[in-house]
């Protein structure tokens, strides 16, 4: 039965449990193997490393890391017999071959875990061994060389001066250089050329504007209000404060305080009561008709919902109604 998931467990890219296996497991299973207790089936829970290992009362393991045969997941995956098989072909659900081979590989090859990526904390990781020790000039250059002796590739010749104030200035500022300030470059021999390049564009009034438009996309930033009028608002006082304060290189847990409660701050000043306009950001309605505390219920969950994404990495609008099946 199992002879051609063998065939099909080839050298292939790396699998990453958060990108590969979970969204599976979370589209197809959750439903009777996750988390609502009145809907799991089988005693089976499939969105916890504990419980998904764990011996089920029946005896059976559904997953155990490395041993195909002794994995009723995956017996159940590539069973012939309709009352077997899972995903239940009545649900209507069937998962394509692509996505049994998927499971399979991984369960073949350890069954590796991850916390949802929100959770893992950053780590420093080890500086790659490489041959040509001469061509990094920071740690961020090792890596790549690494990755391009494993292709058996070499780096590419250094750009020229024209691609590299180019480069930069899109950068770091969202905009072409100028020709004066190409013909400027060029015309600087100088070693410390290109470092005064990227501390001029790293001054300029234009790279906070550029490191800010990311920031306005995720705070849902709009010069007007939404819904039915659409009115104009003074919101743009809080896109200026954004902008001041990438160009002011302000700590990122001062930017988060301020931006979440710079009014409850002791003695808030003008700016930081600005910086409170993050929360505000939200489409708001001044239709006559409409219900005053359902809209406010909106612009809570709004807020409650841009807070989770922004800040945690998670989306918390399922929360509003039930637990969510894919997120913690």
């Amino acid at each position: 039965m199992l002879v051609w998931c063998h065939l099909a467990i080839a050298a292939q890219k790396d699998l990453d449990f958060n990108r590969d296996i979970r969204p599976i497991l979370s589209d197809h299973c959750y439903a009777c193997h996750g988390p609502d207790e009145n809907k799991r089936k089988a005693g089976l829970r499939l969105d916890r490393r504990e419980d998904a290992f764990k011996t089920l009362k029946s005896g059976n393991r559904a997953i155990v890391p490395g041993d195909l045969k002794r994995s009723t997941l995956v017996q159940r995956l590539t069973s012939r017999d309709p009352d077997e098989l899972m995903p239940p072909p009545e649900e209507g659900k069937p998962l394509s071959a692509g996505q049994v081979q998927s499971l399979i590989r991984w369960v073949k090859e350890g069954a590796r875990w991850k916390n949802h990526w929100s959770f893992i904390p950053p780590e420093r990781p080890v500086l790659p061994k490489v041959r040509e020790r001469d061509w990094p000039r920071n740690e961020i250059d090792d890596f790549i060389l690494e990755r391009l002796e494993k292709k058996g590739l070499k780096p590419a010749p250094e750009a020229d001066k024209a691609t590299l104030i180019r480069r930069a200035s899109f950068d770091l500022t969202g905009l072409p250089p100028t020709i004066g300030e190409v013909d400027a470059f060029l015309a600087d021999d100088s070693p410390e050329a290109y470092e005064k390049l990227v501390d001029r564009l790293l001054s300029s009034a234009h790279y906070g504007e550029r490191l800010a438009a990311n920031w306005l996309d995720l705070a849902r930033y709009a010069d007007t209000s939404g819904y039915h009028f659409d009115g104009v608002r003074f919101m743009w006082l809080w896109r200026d404060w954004v902008i001041d304060t990438f160009n002011e290189n302000k700590p990122y847990d001062t930017f988060t305080v301020e931006q979440l409660a710079g009014d409850l701050l002791p003695d808030p000043t003008r700016e930081q009561r600005i910086a409170t306009g993050f929360v505000r950001n939200n489409m708001t309605t001044d239709e006559g008709g409409s219900d005053p505390d359902e809209y406010l219920n909106k612009y809570v969950v709004d807020r409650v919902s841009t807070l989770g994404a922004v800040w945690l990495g998670m989306t918390v609008g399922c929360a509003e109604c039930h637990d969510h099946k894919f997120d913690p």
